[in-house]
């Protein structure tokens, strides 16, 4: 019976006449789109390619199956067993006598949804048509989420649909194919380092080195030789000639993070190298010629940094040729489903669980929170998640509540002093969670 703007599409396969009257007229009532079949076998032709209730219809896929376990011809248990070949998607509920229930649990085995015993109430039917149908478009949202991850919302590594990160993917497209250095800013976590490996892919230096250091990683007095390399006895232990990073890069791409934290001394050497395309080893006299393009960046404001004489102003133009600014997490909620379904499904595989999605109480709650590690934070998140879930959809109850999220609920809950408060309630806190500093 055509419906108009159905709750959801229902076959219900029966021999018994009685019965399929009864729920069709049930289900309809209920604003359900019902169709009946009295045989397996007319089901499953309907079902198929090409058949009248097969996916590709224009007024919609079927959401549900109810049928009986017990048929001439075809009885339910095969009939589940040949539609999780043809249209595994589609949840079954089978209706079995009481004497039938351990073939009705084999079913599930198969991959039947769930089962009624009869005699049952309309009402015990009903509980479960809804959670087979949210279940079904539980099934769809995430789906489209994997079809969203799939299109332009991706540039290499990066993936982002809001207005903010399509700027950056129009910029890294623009800019992928230019030699001029980039500067990339924006708070911790939001993605640098996969924006710049994503400008040196797109672009002509792909298939040579894309060398990463991070200038807080290293001390300051081992930084220039990391950058620069040194010759044999330039210093105590220095029992041979090294090649530096701008060497290693040769012909590709040196990604200089966090250079905020470079040294105002190291800074200028570095823009030495980066005016005459040149390095000098320490300890050596001998120039080389270098073919790198720098791409930097940082999380401080390198603008205020250059007025307290923190970073040098001649340095930071020659690297901010182009900026590009990664807005925070907390401003593209948009993108939160995206990038939680891109890492479920890479934290899924890793840990070899059959996880598939989450459900709106979960994305929700994902929405809900503050995200103030980024995009980092919420990989981190996602990936907790994986591992606790017990089933095979994310539920709000299976993601605890991140690190910063924690800290600040424990931190409102204590009541210490106002002078040294904060620091009191830090750490209460860092006891309280067995760390011996804060997240």
């Amino acid at each position: 019976m055509s419906i108009k703007d159905p709750k959801a599409r229902i076959v219900i396969v029966d021999d018994d006449k009685e019965m399929r009257s009864l729920l069709e007229d049930y289900l309809t009532n209920e604003k359900f789109e019902v169709f009946c079949f009295p045989v397996a076998t007319d089901a499953l032709e309907a079902l198929a390619p090409g058949g009248q209730l097969a996916q590709d219809q224009s007024d919609g896929d079927i959401d549900l199956i109810i049928s009986d376990i017990k048929m001439p011809q075809m009885d339910g248990l095969e009939f589940t067993s040949r539609l999780q070949t043809l249209r595994p998607e589609i949840p079954v509920i089978l209706i079995t006598a009481f004497g039938s229930i351990e073939t009705a649990i084999e079913a599930m085995h198969r991959g039947a949804f769930h089962y009624v015993v009869k005699p049952f109430k309309l009402t015990e039917m009903a509980v479960q048509v809804d959670r087979a149908v949210e279940h079904r478009k539980l099934q769809r949202d995430n789906t489209a989420l994997r079809q969203e991850v799939k299109k332009s919302w991706a540039l290499g590594s990066v993936i982002g649909k809001s207005a903010g990160m399509k700027s950056v993917f129009e910029l890294v497209q623009r800019v992928s194919q230019a030699t001029a250095n980039v500067l990339i800013t924006g708070e911790s976590g939001t993605g640098k380092e996969m924006v710049a490996r994503a400008i040196h892919q797109s672009g002509p230096r792909a298939n040579k080195p894309f060398i990463a250091i991070n200038c807080t990683a290293i001390p300051e007095n081992l930084l220039e030789s990391e950058l620069f390399g040194h010759a044999k006895g330039s210093f105590t232990g220095a029992i041979q000639r090294k090649r530096g990073l701008f060497e290693e890069a040769e012909g590709g791409t040196l990604f200089l993070d966090e250079i905020g934290d470079m040294n105002v001394a190291l800074q200028s050497k570095l823009l030495r190298v980066i005016q005459e395309r040149k390095v000098r080893a320490v300890g050596d006299n001998i120039t080389k010629d270098v073919d790198v393009r720098i791409i930097a960046a940082t999380h401080k404001d390198l603008k205020l940094a250059m007025k307290e004489g923190r970073f040098r102003d001649d340095l930071y133009y020659r690297l901010s040729v182009i900026p590009i600014v990664i807005p925070p997490l907390r401003h593209r909620p948009e993108d939160i489903p995206l990038l939680a379904e891109h890492f479920l499904k890479k934290y899924a595989a890793t840990n070899n669980v059959k996880v598939k999605g989450f459900t709106k109480r979960a994305i929700a709650k994902l929405l809900g929170l503050k995200w103030e590690g980024n995009v980092r934070e919420l990989e981190n998140f996602v990936e907790r998640a994986v591992v606790l879930c017990t089933g095979t959809l994310i539920d709000a109850d299976d993601t605890p509540a991140p690190e910063t999220e924690k800290r600040r609920v424990f931190l409102r809950q204590c009541d210490c002093g106002s002078a040294d408060g904060e620091s009191a309630r830090t750490a209460l806190y860092s006891a309280h969670s067995g760390e011996d500093g804060g997240p």
